[in-house]
């Protein structure tokens, strides 16, 4: 009798119910990627002999990605692997749901760490920023070509004399080397046809010197070749602070148009101190730590891998897989770059699993697993007939 035919249906069968149970069990596992069975028949000089497992495949097909609004949630947007450290092996992923270590390591719920694209794990290490003196400025103005013109032969320059000057404006705010912040005013005078003064006050007391001038073109514009950067020696600020507190003004793409007074830009190198407050993970990869001061640091790059055959990966458990000689070695690169997806912060992958088409599945392999159980017992009931005739 073919008992064995049937017995190798019942066990295929009950294979594809066991893939099919931990696909549902998994339809809310962030980054889960669903599985099927395979299945090849046996054959002996031209008999049937049944069926058997070739294999379990893994469908690596992206799941919907879901927003969380959480910083430390990642997902990858196309195709690719996080790349974890645990138990000094390397690991990959599609499940980007990240916390941070108390000393500033990047871990998954099971503790396996983020790496960057050297496989060493990414870390935050500087938890605060110390204050930084200001050293250089760079601000853009429009100034009105038709101000009228201010003579310092018969009209010197008095702080407290806004006739004396064209403008003045709260341009923005310097840091002395203690990190103290302090109110940054300049002071425009046109003094002739595209001929302008400027000089500059901290906290209402002007620099020592003279005012600096620039010359514009019949174009409103600074001449190639002419001085933009001036220096202004504010001295001693009374604090404990560096004495003399001095830095550089640079005004270039400052203009001289017919329209209003304008200020275009502020920018300056220094900065009060600051603690972390948190991180920000660009689309590229890149780990930005974010401080109080409002100042962000670049502290590395999310590693990225792909593979030739990611169906060869094998599993690992805890959102897991590791490379095998199936796989091919992890091809590494940046995010959005290649064959990579960029990624979304604030955003997981769900898991692929159709769970519609599991059920259906589960009903066809439930009766086929009862059509084999019954051939068995349909079997046993011939062969009982006929030992009885015996």
């Amino acid at each position: 009798m073919g008992f064995s035919q049937s017995l190798s249906g019942v066990n295929a069968a009950s294979s594809q119910l066991d893939t099919i149970g931990n696909n549902i069990a998994n339809s809310q596992t962030v980054g889960f990627k669903s599985s099927s069975v395979q299945f090849a028949d046996i054959f002996a000089n031209s008999q049937g002999l049944g069926t058997r497992v070739a294999g379990t495949l893994q469908n690596f097909g992206t799941g919907s990605l879901e927003t969380t609004g959480r910083g430390l949630d990642l997902a990858i947007a196309g195709d690719g692997f996080f790349q974890f450290t645990q138990n000094e092996q390397l690991a990959y992923s599609r499940n980007g749901q990240l916390n941070m270590s108390a000393d500033g390591y990047f871990e998954n719920a099971q503790g396996a760490r983020l790496t960057d694209q050297q496989g060493e794990p990414l870390q935050v290490t500087q938890f605060s920023q110390g204050a930084q003196e200001t050293a250089g400025v760079d601000t853009q103005f429009n100034l009105n070509a038709e101000a009228e013109e201010i003579d310092r032969a018969t009209v010197p320059f008095a702080q407290d004399d806004s006739g004396s000057y064209s403008y003045v404006t709260n341009a923005g705010t310097v840091y002395d080397s203690l990190g103290v912040a302090h109110d940054m005013s300049l002071y425009y005078t046109k003094t002739g046809s595209n001929e302008w003064e400027v000089r500059a006050a901290l906290d209402g007391e002007m620099a020592a010197g003279t005012g600096e001038t620039i010359n514009f073109n019949t174009n409103g514009q600074i001449p190639d070749g002419d001085p933009t950067a001036f220096n202004f020696d504010f001295g001693d600020l009374g604090n404990g602070s560096t004495n003399p507190f001095n830095f550089e003004v640079d005004l270039a793409g400052t203009t001289q148009y017919g329209s209003e007074f304008e200020l275009r830009n502020f920018a300056q190198d220094g900065n009060t101190s600051g603690t972390f407050v948190g991180v920000e993970i660009t689309e590229n990869g890149e780990v930005l730590a974010n401080y109080s001061n409002g100042n962000s640091e670049e502290v590395g790059i999310v590693g990225m891998a792909n593979f030739r055959n990611p169906e060869g990966l094998e599993p690992q458990g805890d959102n897991l897989w590791a490379a095998t000689q199936e796989s091919g070695a992890a091809l590494l690169g940046q995010a959005g770059t290649g064959q990579l997806g960029s990624l979304e912060s604030g955003t997981v992958e769900a898991s692929n699993v159709d769970l519609t088409q599991e059920l259906v599945d589960m009903i066809i392999a439930q009766r086929n697993f009862q059509a084999n159980n019954n051939a068995i017992q349909t079997q046993s009931d011939i062969l009982e007939t006929v030992t009885n005739l015996r």
